[in-house]
Order: structure tokens, then sequence, then C-alpha cells
């Protein structure tokens, strides 16, 4: 349910004021902040239509400036209006918006202290909350890794929602775009939603060619080494269309 906080405007009352943050009686001239919620909620909402999120078991964010706009918890993402907006400051204090801030915001915000994503999404996808609970690291089952920075790591169980939890996914980030967390799911990060939604479905697919691949009895998938891996990552440094001059 919807919680108000003492001292809050209530944006469900608040237009985007011509491009105004909502609720934070400032204006976004350029409408930045506007466009980075209606990204966040397209992005939230396709990791229900592909699969990736279970009702609101997932969440998304975005970072504009030193406010991170993220996804409110305990609200179906397909309910979520321009009033619906919530953010937060670096230390995680609510700048504005109605609607508490989902409770894996120590999470998103660890994620945005320590690295220069713009852009973070979490999942419970369903092939890489299983492979989180076979390994420590997803085997390089397929050169792909390589855009996630190498080799996935899965971080320690860790309850949600705590920084516990945040501790042990930078652990498994360090050098990656990209981590398994043990028992939980997924987290990716990007320097737009569209790339930290990218990485997730990566991810997930990864998972799901090991899984297949290793539940074919009496066989065992052939791997890639870190070294493969690492050149197909020097590779694609250059990979994709360049920009005419």
């Amino acid at each position: 349910m919807a919680e108000q906080r003492r001292g809050e405007r209530d944006v469900t009352r608040d237009a985007w004021d011509g491009g105004g943050a909502p609720g934070s009686g400032a204006r976004d001239p350029a409408g930045e902040v506007a466009r980075a919620w209606d990204e966040l909620v397209a992005t939230a909402r396709r990791t229900v239509a592909d699969g990736l999120v279970v009702g609101t078991s997932g969440n998304v964010s975005v970072r504009v400036g030193d406010t991170v706009l993220v996804t409110p918890t305990g609200v179906p993402y397909e309910r979520l209006t321009p009033g619906d907006a919530v953010g937060v400051d670096l230390d995680g204090r609510q700048v504005f918006g109605s609607l508490r801030p989902t409770s894996e915001l120590p999470m998103h915000l660890a994620v945005y202290r320590t690295t220069g994503a713009r852009a973070v999404v979490h999942t419970h996808a369903v092939h890489a909350t299983a492979v989180s609970t076979l390994v420590r690291e997803l085997p390089l089952i397929h050169y792909m890794a390589a855009a996630l920075g190498g080799a996935v790591r899965v971080a320690p169980y860790a309850p949600y929602g705590t920084p516990e939890l945040a501790e042990s996914m930078l652990g498994a980030l360090t050098d990656r775009t990209a981590c398994l967390l043990q028992n939980h799911g997924t987290v990716a990060h990007g320097a737009t939603p569209a790339e930290a939604y990218d990485r997730t479905a990566q991810l997930e697919w990864m998972c799901r060619v090991w899984l297949t691949a290793s539940s074919v009895p009496g066989r065992s998938p052939t791997l890639l080494t870190h070294e493969q891996v690492a050149e197909v990552g020097e590779r694609l440094r250059g990979y994709g269309q360049r920009p005419e001059r």
C-alpha cells in the first residue's frame, strides 16, 4: 500500500509541471527526469513481459545526476504512472514521491556509489536463479560472457534488502557488469536502462544454455577457457556500427 511520508508532497496530485521533477518543487527544463522515469517504467514492464520477473519481485533504477529514480515497493508495474515516481539521493534519503522505494534500495545505491552505472536492473529470472543455487560461478558455456566482463560470479547469500547483500553483490560485480545472487536472482547495470536490461537477458540466456546442456545424461558440456573469453572481449570493443564521419 502507498505510504505518505510527513512533509512530502503527494505527487499523485502533481503534474510534471511542464517537465518539472514530480513532487520536488524543482524545474526540469530538459525533461530529463520525466524521460528517465518513462524509461524506468518501460524497462520494468519489459522484465515482466519477458518472464524475467513474476509480480513485483524485481526492481529497476535510473540515476539522473545525484538523484536515483527507483521502482516503488509492492506496486505492479502496469499500474505505475508519472505520479508514482520515487526519487532518492545517493545516501538513500527520499527527495520526492509519496510511495516507499524498493526494499532492495541498498543494493542499487551500492552500484551507483562504486561504478559509473546510470541504470540497474534486478530480477528473479528462473534459469539464472536456478544456476545461483548450483555453482559459485556460471561455467563459461558461451563467449558472450565477455560482454559482461568475464565469468559471471555468484554473490554469497544474504537476506534481501540488507547492507550485507549489497556488500556481497559488490564483491561479485568487481570488473563485471552483471552477477548472480545465490538463491535469489540477478543484478546487471549499464549506461542506460536498455543496456542493463540487455545484460540481464543475456545472463538469463547463458544460464538457460548451461542448464540445458548439463541436463543431457552421460554428457558434460564443453566449456571455454578464460583466455578464449578474454580474446572475445577484446574483439567486442570494436563490435557494431561505427558512426559516419
